[in-house]
This record gives C-alpha cells, sequence and structure tokens, in this order.
C-alpha cells in the first residue's frame, strides 16, 4: 500500500481525501447561512455608498460595486448562483462573484470592515425581521383567540386546578388566558427589537477602524434607529439571537399547553372541542379513529425549540472575547428555531379559528365535582355572616352529603342543608346553579361574561395602539 492510500485509509468514508476535507467540512458555513443573503447584499450596499461618501473609495467602484450586487442578488434569488463551499460562507461566496462580475473594484468593498462585523449584522438584519414576522404570526393568533372569546363569553365550561373540576368558568374566559399568555409573547418580541436595534456595521474585526467611516448612516440606511457603542461587544454579542430563542421557547411552550388541552377536550371522553379533518388525521387500523395530531406535533415540536435554546446558550457559555469561529454554531439554531415557530403559530391559529365547540358538552362538565362548592362557601360568608373557615367546614359537610345521595349540591333540599348549618336559606339556590355561578365573579379579570367582554374590548384597542406603534418604528 502506498503512503498517501495509507494516509488516506484514516480518515475513511466521506473524508477519505485527508484532513483538508475535514477542515473544508467543519470550517464551511454556506450550507445554512447561504439564507443570510439578501442581508449580506443590503449591508454591502449600504457599506459601498457610505465609503464613496466619506471619499474612501471612488463613487465609480461605488456605482460598479452596487451594480455587481444587484445583479448576484437576481442570480440568487433566480437559483441560478452557484454556491461554493470552497469559499466557506456567504460572504466570500458573494465577494468571489462580485470580483468575477467587477474585477478589481470589488476588492475596495472590504475596505474598513471584517467578516465579523459583517456577520454580524448580517444576522441581526435578519432576527429582526423574523421578530418582525413573529409579531404579525402572534397578532393572528390573538385575533382568533379574541374572535372566539367573544363568541363564547357566557358559555359554561368546568375551570380545573390539578386537571380536577375547581370552579365553573366560561369559554370566552378561558379563551383570555390564552390572550394574555401570547400578549406577552408579543410585548417580548416587540422588546427585543427595541433592544437589537443597533447596527454594529463599522465595528470591523473588534477594535474599529482608523477610516473616517459614518456608521450613522449605515446604520440609518439599515434601518436600526443607530450605531452599537462599543466595537468589542459589537462583534461578540449574540444576546440577540439567545433572546429570539428564549421568546420561541416561552412562545412554544404555551403553544404546548394549548395543544395538551386541545388533545385533551377533543377525547370522545371530554368532547369540549371537535376538529375539522383539516387539522386531524384517521387511524391505519381503527376506522373510527379521528387524532390531533397538528395539536400533538405542535406539544413535539416545543421540545426541538427548546433544545435550540440550550443548545446556543451552552455555545455562548465558556467564550471569551472578542469574536471566536464557536459563534458560527449560533445560526443553524436559530433558523431552525424560527421555521418551527413559524409553522406551530400558524397551525395553532388555524385550529383555534376552526374547531368547533361543544357548548353543552362544557356546560354539562361545569356541574361535576361539585363546582359551585366555593359559591356556597361564599354565600354562606356573605349573607350568613360566618369566617370564611366556618363556612369552609360547613361547605365540606355539604359535599359529604350530596356524595352520599349521589346528587349535585344543588339537589339537596333545603331542610337538608338547614340541618348541616340553620343559617341556610333559601336564596342560597340562586348561587349554586353554574350559570349564576360564573354570573356573580365580577371582580376584575373575573370569569362574569360581561367581565370577560371588558377584557375582549381592552385587548382589541390595546393591539390597535400596538399596530400603529409598530408601523411607526
Amino acid at each position: 500500500m502506498s503512503d498517501e492510500k495509507a494516509s488516506n485509509s484514516m480518515w475513511g468514508g466521506r473524508f477519505a481525501s485527508g484532513p483538508d476535507a475535514i477542515m473544508e467540512a467543519i470550517n464551511a458555513s454556506i450550507g445554512f447561512d447561504r439564507k443570510l443573503y439578501a442581508q449580506d447584499i443590503r449591508g454591502s450596499l449600504a457599506h459601498a455608498e457610505m465609503l464613496a461618501k466619506q471619499g474612501i473609495i471612488s463613487a465609480e467602484d461605488q456605482r460598479q460595486i452596487a451594480d455587481g450586487l444587484k445583479t448576484i442578488l437576481r442570480e440568487i434569488e433566480d437559483g441560478k448562483f452557484a454556491f461554493s463551499t470552497r469559499l466557506e460562507d456567504i460572504h466570500m461566496n458573494v465577494e468571489a462573484r462580485l470580483a468575477e462580475l467587477i474585477g478589481p473594484a470589488a476588492g475596495r468593498l472590504h475596505t474598513a470592515r471584517s467578516r465579523n462585523d459583517q456577520v454580524a449584522v448580517d444576522f441581526r438584519l435578519w432576527v429582526k425581521e423574523e421578530l418582525q414576522r413573529t409579531e404579525a404570526a402572534l397578532l393572528r393568533l390573538i385575533a382568533a383567540f379574541l374572535d372566539r372569546a367573544e363568541e363564547h363569553a357566557a358559555t359554561v365550561m368546568p375551570g380545573f386546578t390539578h386537571l380536577q373540576t375547581a370552579q365553573p368558568v366560561t369559554f370566552g374566559h378561558h379563551c383570555m388566558a390564552y390572550v394574555e399568555m401570547f400578549g406577552r409573547d408579543l410585548s417580548r418580541v416587540r422588546a427585543a427589537v427595541e433592544r437589537m436595534d443597533e447596527s454594529p456595521l463599522g465595528a470591523a474585526a473588534l477594535a474599529g477602524t482608523g477610516f473616517p467611516i459614518d456608521r450613522h448612516m449605515t446604520a440609518a440606511a439599515l434601518g436600526f434607529r443607530e450605531p452599537t457603542r462599543n466595537s468589542i461587544d459589537s462583534v461578540s454579542d449574540r444576546d440577540f439571537a439567545l433572546e429570539f430563542l428564549s421568546i420561541a421557547a416561552i412562545c412554544a411552550t404555551h403553544l404546548s399547553r394549548l395543544a395538551e388541552e386541545i388533545v385533551i377536550w377533543s377525547t370522545p371522553q371530554f368532547g369540549f372541542v371537535r376538529l375539522s379533518d383539516a387539522f386531524s388525521t384517521g387511524s391505519s387500523i381503527m376506522p373510527q379513529k379521528k387524532n390531533p395530531d397538528a395539536a400533538e406535533l405542535i406539544r413535539a415540536k416545543t421540545g426541538r425549540v427548546n433544545g435550540h435554546l440550550i443548545g446556543l446558550l451552552t455555545v455562548m457559555k465558556g467564550l471569551p472575547l472578542a469574536y471566536s469561529k464557536d459563534m458560527q454554531e449560533d445560526k443553524e439554531a436559530v433558523f431552525d428555531a424560527a421555521e418551527t415557530l413559524d409553522l406551530m403559530i400558524a397551525a395553532m391559529t388555524g385550529m383555534v379559528g376552526d374547531m368547533t365547540v361543544n357548548a353543552a358538552a362544557m356546560k354539562r362538565a361545569a356541574g361535576s365535582g361539585y363546582s359551585t362548592a366555593t359559591d356556597l362557601a361564599d354565600w354562606l360568608v356573605r349573607e350568613a355572616g360566618l369566617p370564611f373557615r366556618e363556612a369552609h367546614h360547613v361547605t365540606g359537610r355539604a359535599v359529604a352529603l350530596a356524595e352520599e345521595k349521589r346528587c349535585g349540591l344543588e339537589k339537596l333540599s333545603l331542610e337538608e342543608l338547614q340541618a348541616i348549618n340553620p343559617a341556610i336559606t333559601v336564596d342560597v339556590f340562586s348561587v349554586l346553579s353554574v350559570g349564576n355561578s360564573v354570573k356573580s365573579r365580577t371582580s376584575y379579570g373575573g370569569t362574569a361574561p360581561g367581565e370577560v367582554r371588558r377584557q375582549i374590548r381592552y385587548w382589541r384597542k390595546r393591539l390597535t395602539r400596538g399596530a400603529t406603534k409598530s408601523k411607526s418604528r
């Protein structure tokens, strides 16, 4: 065996050609960072325009660079651009093609910048745009919930703690709980955009540059509020990516909780909702089955998003300042989490708007498990003047009697209730029905239909104001 063959056999498989092939494979990011092509070209166009304005390159060089970059953009969008792993990343692929198109002028584009600040600005632009897409998707989901909440502001259902029947609520109130959850996600998205709205372009490798650049000009051209204020942090910061993944993980967790409820609600044992065929599948062997696969997949994909957050936190936790190649591992996590979350929100928005609500089944279940027991205790405090702890004890005895007789609290006779506590009057029956129970919960944020409608109006106004502010950013 020749020395060359002996050497190659050490590597084996895909890397039989030796260490050069291994290094190319581990070093190249073009397989995933090509997704940044539009942001990379935008950043280069802004940089070249600034260099010309500052007299660092000639106007003719800037014109050629701009024409060449626009040609490359068309080639990529038309699927005619040949990406090369040998050129490592999107930046070098674009620069190499620019040199082919316009010659020596292409070499002047990289004046006063580094791949370190170049990738930082490209990635920030992409994440900022993705957050804006997430904002729009969340607004659609919240709007779907507001519509269902309005439709079912008075539809009674059981409220649960420990997945045991606790007190009657309305389905509208339950829907509004998710409006609050996704509303917090929405506020996190908007706050993250505000925090990351700074341009790192011009920080160069890590120390800035001696060229008389105008970073405020490029920041404005790229839609950022201002340039970053520390060149070291500019190239080493990935908080914006971590924050995106954190937002995605929290939002995915909310989606997963809702998906779990939909899975439970759609079982024959509950029968609260029915999903259409658009969001269900059948069984390959059991013809009667209708499986809530979309909800189950949302529940599962949450683990994928959470994993990406932990992965990038682990990458970043031991990195000294400033840039390290480890940071190349940031993009695949964010790209996949973004794509996954987009799909999850879209699927859930479809399910919320599409599912059929079985109000009769909800109402039947709302009265189970002595769900109005707290109403009895409250009545004893309010009308009979009992201390709450004593009222709680009296109510417990009433529940025990109802269990013994296998009936609901409202089916006990007045005489039976008065035998437990003589202060009870016939008026107590006004609070023992599930309908009257929910109507009585008029405290701010409570489940009374009027209060649910008030919160719906509040959210509709809030979203209108928020949309106006977003457009002005």
